[in-house]
């Protein structure tokens, strides 16, 4: 269940009332008249099943709402009621698959923006990533891995891709293309650093056991970067943000990016270029791969949307 709440004009609040009241996927509606005071006007509250709340959230934006008053939507962890029960079962489609798009949009908005915050964890994931490449630990290499924040600017691209938001893909792919980069020239310093200091060689290279998957690009590649993406947007979409930890562990962009830059240094120029090959395919493949996964689920809220119609008509 979510939480809706709506501070609207007291001339609104019969309509907004009227909405909520006839979605059989509400409960727990009240009405506070008079207590909201910037902007002016009344609060209306309500428990909303998932699965009804992006259509809800459509019909009270059509109602002017969101401009002369607000709406906010959050999620309710534990909900004790039959009542609530009940809207749930009334609701159409399941939960687990139904798509709030507005929220989407908000998450991976908020996350794929190029800041100081987004460049610092991207750098460090890559420093990461290099010391258990020339070190040959994957344990070092997967932690690097979870770290990367790369996952929230590649699917506000697929989001931006699928509804044609030119906003959602610039920011994205800004953040993705002044990221990397930065942190792949901060990495090839500390690189750089590693070998002035005696750490590392490009003898020692040539020992890494369990490192090859970083820069070897095959099928598999773009196999693994297809099914990641597709897992990925299926855990926003679903609010199940647990499952990104495996994504981010099938990933291998934070691990290429590293590589290449460790392999330009040491002038390994072949490895440089296949890690650069990697992390291309691993971005195209997993954000190709949000986006188709986005284009079904708004097929089947479309087809749940006029079943729904037929049902009521």
């Amino acid at each position: 269940m979510l939480h809706l709440r709506v501070v609207c004009p007291p001339g609104r609040t019969v309509e907004v009332r009227s909405v909520l009241d006839a979605e059989p996927g509400v409960a727990h509606l009240v009405v506070h008249p008079g207590v909201a005071v910037h902007p002016a006007g009344d609060l209306v509250e309500a428990d909303v099943a998932r699965e009804c709340a992006d259509d809800l959230l459509g019909r009270l934006a059509d109602l002017g709402v969101d401009h002369d008053g607000g709406i906010t939507l959050e999620q309710l962890d534990t909900v004790l009621s039959d009542r609530a029960d009940a809207a749930e079962e009334a609701a159409p489609g399941d939960g687990a698959d139904a798509v709030v798009w507005d929220e989407l949009i908000q998450r991976t908005g908020e996350e794929s923006r190029l800041s100081a915050t987004f460049l610092t964890f991207l750098t460090i994931a890559c420093l990461l990533a290099a010391v258990g490449a020339v070190t040959d630990s994957p344990v070092t290499v997967v932690g690097a891995m979870v770290l990367g924040p790369e996952f929230g600017p590649m699917a506000a691209m697929a989001i931006g891709l699928v509804l044609r938001r030119r906003d959602l893909v610039s920011r994205g792919a800004l953040a993705l293309a002044a990221g990397f980069p930065l942190a792949m020239a901060v990495t090839a310093v500390a690189t750089l650093a590693f070998d002035l200091l005696g750490w590392l060689s490009s003898a020692g290279l040539d020992d890494l056991e369990q490192m090859d998957f970083i820069y070897e690009v095959g099928p598999f590649s773009l196999v693994v970067a297809v099914l990641a993406g597709a897992a990925g947007m299926l855990s926003l979409t679903s609010a199940r943000s647990s499952a990104l930890v495996g994504v981010f562990i099938s990933v291998t962009t934070v691990p290429a990016a590293a590589y290449a830059s460790v392999a330009v240094i040491e002038g390994r120029w072949s490895e440089a270029a296949q890690s650069v090959l990697q992390l291309g395919v691993n971005l195209v493949g997993a954000i190709g791969a949000a986006a188709a996964v986005l284009v079904l689920a708004r097929r089947g809220s479309r087809r749940r949307g006029a079943d729904r119609t037929l049902s009521e008509g």
